[in-house]
């Protein structure tokens, strides 16, 4: 049903999050998808409202819009949200089934790579992260038809990516449960938790502050290390504007939970100037044909 399709893609890129922010887990993969039609070609696009932090830990809100797409080729399933794209390389079967899955993800992470759209004046005086291209991959075992109907979904990931754009040189690695069942013709729920730890580089470029920040910034000195970063927890739901969840107009919104961890929440950045309780969610629409 693609009414699944257009929720969880929106999920992934506020979760992520898409703009405002470093994109983040949960990076919902393509293969996370439901497999419940005939294995046909399709395409989902969609376009949100988003409410994310301006940057990753901070406690001041902006909104940004969240464009997403998603579909299947010749068997493949593809994700584009926001910031971040995913392939699923090994073709789904067809109804209730195991599926294996594997494919590429990218990922723009855009965390403070302008100061235009932070409030806070002390994080603003940091300066500007170089946005970072991370590249990898994803493998993960998906199963159609667990609990409630052939068409529930219940799919576990792990993704690893790097950074090749130079702006924090370091990797990071998340780790996804994604769960969606339809709650009538009409309408879908789903709920999904991840983590993610990152490496030295990527805890240096966001969260640690240098002797020259601290002088330019008023904040304290602070050497963040890698580690596990944060959890998330997301709760997501689809409705069909025109009556029937695997065709036309659909509303979606999802509502994400992330607790930021370790040397992360400590950073003075977060401790003192944001928060390590992060608050996302969206609501838009989105079109099958």
């Amino acid at each position: 049903m693609r009414a699944f399709l257009a929720a969880i893609l929106t999920a992934a890129a506020v979760a992520g999050p898409a703009f405002a922010q470093e994109a983040a887990t949960p990076a919902v993969p393509a293969s996370s998808l439901p497999n419940t039609d005939t294995g046909a070609d399709f395409y989902v696009v969609g376009l949100g409202a988003a409410v994310l932090p301006d940057y990753e830990g901070s406690d001041d809100y902006s909104f940004s819009p969240v464009p997403a797409a998603t579909g299947r080729v010749s068997g493949f399933n593809f994700l584009l949200a926001g910031n971040r794209l995913s392939v699923d390389v090994i073709p789904d079967g067809i109804g209730p089934t195991w599926d294996f899955q594997a494919g590429p993800i990218a990922v723009v992470n855009l965390n403070r790579n302008s100061t235009k759209g932070i409030d806070d004046a002390q994080v603003r005086a940091l300066g500007t992260v170089d946005t970072a291209i991370e590249l990898g991959g994803y493998v993960g075992l998906g199963k159609t038809g667990v609990i409630t109907s052939q068409f529930d979904r219940l799919s576990a990931s792990i993704s690893y990516r790097k950074d090749v754009g130079g702006g924090h040189k370091s990797t990071v690695l998340a780790p996804t449960i994604n769960y969606v069942t339809p709650l009538s013709t009409k309408a879908l729920a789903g709920i999904f938790v991840s983590a993610e730890r990152v490496g030295e580089g990527y805890a240096d470029s966001y969260f640690s502050v240098t002797p020259a920040q601290s002088l330019a910034s008023g904040l304290p000195v602070y050497n963040a290390r890698g580690g596990w970063k944060n959890w998330t927890l997301g709760l997501l739901g689809g409705r069909s504007i025109s009556g029937d969840l695997r065709s036309g107009w659909q509303l979606f919104g999802t509502v994400v939970y992330r607790k930021l961890l370790n040397d992360f929440a400590d950073s003075p950045i977060v401790a003192r100037n944001g928060s390590s309780n992060q608050w996302l969610g969206a609501v838009g629409v989105a079109y099958s044909f």
